[in-house]
């Protein structure tokens, strides 16, 4: 008995997450940049292509499918018909519309009719170094719709400051910001990179408020490597939901050691670079069960 008890724990999963994001058939964003390492870190997870494209759609041409709100709804429903609608974790990316947010919003909604206590993880994918890459209706809809609804956010600094219309120059710029954040509804704000004055490399920071208003705050410093990499907000996300879910829902940590491990897959990637800024997720899966800060370039920066 106590080796079946064993084995049961071993192979036992960490939880079951709905993955409603973007899919393409060559390369790893969206569901394909997270969906292999929360696999890896022993969760059942259950992806939904908001699109299926043959390709990220920074090659020179791209081709595929948009699933629709209907579609969404559809899928849901024959999931809800089979009694197979329960969820520990819901994760969202890349959405092209507005309806197909509203559609996402309904399933949260759903979803936490089944499972109170369900964490939703929301990568509020608009766009990145000063430019929207998805319609302009989408911020509107991200800031009324979605993110009363949001347990923890993973904007990039861009993604941020058109949330919040704020400007982040200074580690005071982006602490007022994720405050801001905190107003619209989620308690854990993680912003995936910034360029702050005075800093040399990305900061990373984070903010967790409890239920009584106390704040927990941490930065962290990156080293700016010389590659670009699509994806890697994607992975981000999913490395931090089952890094915080790890942690028993304390934010630092579980940011630092996210960081840790997108440092080790990104160096990594550029090392072994072939030219077409794609992140080598599968010579990768031992760094990515890897749990450990050894050997990390990554500094703590102190918050006031």
């Amino acid at each position: 008995r106590q080796s079946v008890h064993i084995i049961h724990s071993i192979c036992m999963v960490q939880g079951r997450i709905l993955s409603i994001q973007s899919h393409t058939v060559h390369g790893y964003v969206g569901n394909k940049a997270a969906v292999f390492p929360l696999q890896l870190m022993r969760y059942d997870v259950c992806p939904i292509n908001s699109v299926q494209f043959s390709n990220h759609t920074g090659y020179k041409s791209f081709r595929g499918q948009v699933l629709g709100g209907a579609e969404l709804d559809e899928l849901v429903g024959g999931l809800c018909a089979n009694d197979l609608f329960n969820f520990t974790h819901m994760l969202t990316g890349y959405a092209r519309d507005k309806s197909f947010l509203s559609s996402i919003v309904s399933v949260v909604k759903r979803a936490r009719e089944v499972n109170h206590e369900l964490v939703y993880v929301c990568d509020p994918v608009l766009g990145d170094n000063g430019k929207l890459y998805v319609p302009d209706e989408l911020v509107g809809a991200y800031r009324d719709e979605v993110l009363q609804y949001a347990t923890i956010i993973t904007p990039n600094q861009f993604e941020i400051e058109t949330l919040v219309n704020m400007s982040i120059r200074s580690l005071e710029d982006a602490v007022k910001a994720m405050d801001a954040m905190h107003d619209k509804g989620p308690s854990v704000v993680a912003i995936s990179s910034a360029k702050i004055a005075g800093y040399d490399g990305i900061v990373a920071l984070g903010s967790q408020r409890s239920s009584t208003g106390a704040v927990e705050r941490c930065a962290f410093l990156i080293p700016e490597l010389n590659h670009r990499f699509v994806g890697t907000g994607d992975l981000f996300a999913s490395l931090l939901l089952a890094h915080f879910d790890k942690s028993n829902h304390v934010l630092c940590p579980a940011l630092r050691q996210v960081l840790v491990t997108m440092n080790r897959i990104a160096t990594y990637s550029a090392e072994n670079d072939s030219g077409d800024g794609e992140l080598r997720l599968i010579d990768c899966q031992d760094m990515i069960a890897r749990e450990d800060d050894k050997d990390t370039p990554i500094q703590s920066i102190p918050l006031n």
